[in-house]
């Protein structure tokens, strides 16, 4: 008896991108139509342009982790862990599960979506001494830690201990690195008034990039804005300089400075998922090379969107502009890669992906913001009004909304809170404990382990 098995479609990662195509996919198609899974370690979609205030204490870390389970309607199959490598002639995604066992899972469309990790560089004590901003667990972590400096720094009765643990540095002045300072730097202004021991003069925040400009996708007014407005706080930029080493209780500069610290924020960036380099297939700067319909030429079935492909920016009219990793654009390409998986599954004609940049926010805490939606300036309250306007809108659920909508009430309402988690009672954690880089196969490995178990289907 001949059994009909419906076209198995694989969704790899669950950020903006994954969770708008799979999202799509079961709107659009009929259960009988096709099989659809989910590959992510983790079963929420986390909002990740909100990650500083979760660090900072504004908004707590359930309130954007959307998790993928609260509804019964949706029957996409979830599984459990990460995608390591993925044979694109066999058509199957090696997968290591949360037990970590290795499996196979065989695929008739893929649609990769694995997002990205921090871009480190080869400085010395980089990834051992580094926190991330990154994950929710390393938010989270951030902020027990921050608010442990401060306990520690009351306690100490040295003063070259009390000073390095009140320095924190910043490395990276786009949005993440920006938005980290200023939130966490209006955390500790607003915690030392409970430290009558402390000197609030002690407390020094550090934002250095290697870029001559701070953000320089808001212009030069904007820009300079943003820059005025966390000067004026007390937080310390400096252009054109990194990091030239780090260790456990100071950071020495590209420009011989040496600042004692035991704080180290690395957020200079983002690179593809290492997936990426288990395909064997062409690249744009670590970035998966697709068409404008965001499907890999010369690979039947094979889909690709979000931080971890390069995506031709049409819009612009630049011959080779690519889509900068975004929400913004993750989250319509993920809509558009699902219409493009329906088309080829039926048969029809996939669309190129066009979308026109509509804008940037930048949310500094408080009453300080800076943004530009469609090209207008603003500052100030009207552009935080944009800015947290914006985040809200974006976020999938209406429980999500609630939460983070309530969190910055509370917030403008009580203020701050200083409380710690417990995170600090644990094993020190940094950069290079939370990201899993190390978890990737090669694409020797993937056809090894292909061949050696046998294709699943």
């Amino acid at each position: 008896m001949n059994t009909v098995t419906r076209p198995r479609i694989l969704v790899v990662g669950a950020g903006f991108a994954g969770v708008e195509c799979v999202r799509r996919l079961e709107r659009k198609l009929s259960p009988d139509e096709a099989d659809v899974t989910l590959v992510t370690p983790f079963a929420y979609q986390l909002y990740l342009p909100l990650l500083p205030q979760v660090a900072s204490g504004v908004l707590t870390p359930q309130s954007i982790a959307v998790s993928l389970r609260r509804s019964k309607k949706y029957r996409t199959r979830i599984i459990p862990g990460g995608a390591v490598g993925v044979d694109l002639k066999a058509k199957v995604c090696v997968i290591r599960t949360i037990t970590d066992q290795i499996v196979n899972e065989p695929y008739d469309y893929i649609v990769l979506a694995p997002g990205s990790i921090t871009r480190t560089f080869d400085i010395p004590g980089l990834t051992d001494h580094a926190f991330g901003m990154k994950t929710l667990a390393e938010a989270a972590y951030i902020r027990d830690h921050v608010i442990s400096q401060l306990d520690l720094a009351d306690a100490s009765q040295d003063p070259d201990e009390r000073a390095s643990r009140l320095q924190f540095v910043v490395v990276g002045g786009g949005y993440a690195g920006t938005e980290t300072a200023a939130c966490l730097q209006r955390l500790t202004h607003a915690a030392v008034k409970r430290y009558p021991r402390l000197d609030p003069g002690l407390i020094k925040w550090h934002l250095i990039d290697i870029a001559p400009k701070l953000m320089p996708e808001l212009g030069e007014k904007l820009g300079s804005s943003a820059q005025e407005i966390l000067r004026r706080r007390g937080i310390e930029i400096s252009l054109g300089v990194s990091i030239a080493k780090a260790g456990p209780e100071e950071v020495t500069f590209t420009d011989g400075r040496v600042i004692p610290t035991r704080t180290l924020i690395w957020t200079a960036g983002v690179v593809a998922s290492p997936l990426i380099a288990t395909l064997g297939a062409e690249t744009v700067k670590g970035r998966l090379a697709v068409a404008p319909e965001m499907n890999l030429p010369g690979n039947d079935g094979v889909f690709a969107l979000g931080d971890s492909a390069a995506v031709p920016d049409l819009a612009k009219g630049d011959d080779g502009a690519m889509c900068p990793p975004t929400a913004q654009h993750a989250l319509r390409q993920g809509k558009h890669v699902a219409d493009n998986v329906i088309a080829a599954l039926r048969g029809q004609a996939m669309q190129r992906y066009v979308h026109k940049d509509l804008g940037l926010v930048v949310d500094l805490g408080g009453t300080d913001a800076v943004s530009k939606p469609l090209g207008i300036e603003l500052r100030g309250l009207p552009a935080q009004a944009v800015a947290r306007g914006y985040h809200w809108s974006a976020l999938r659920t209406n429980v999500a909304k609630t939460r983070v909508m309530t969190n910055w009430l509370l917030n403008a309402v009580a203020g701050d809170d200083f409380v710690r988690t417990g995170f600090q009672t644990r094993k020190a954690a940094r950069l290079k404990d939370f990201e899993y880089t190390d978890a990737y196969l090669t694409p020797e490995q993937v056809r090894e382990h292909i061949e050696g178990t046998g294709r699943r289907d």
